[in-house]
């Protein structure tokens, strides 16, 4: 399984679109960390959506 860096190495804004697409409350300036930082992202992700951290992780797993 690759890592969240390889995964976001290069198609990074392909990836905010389809954050953005399942989490509509996530903003394009929540979405401004630098591509290694999946910790903070996913945190972002749940204060904004109230999703618990095993299903956002899993939703970006699975991108």
């Amino acid at each position: 399984m690759s890592s969240f860096k390889d995964k976001t190495k290069g198609n990074w804004n392909e990836i905010k679109g389809k954050i953005k697409e399942e989490y509509a409350e996530v903003t394009d300036d929540d979405l401004l960390f630098e591509e290694a930082q999946e910790d903070q992202l996913i945190g972002v992700i749940q204060k904004k959506t109230g999703k618990a951290k095993e299903e956002v992780k899993s939703f970006i797993d699975k991108l």
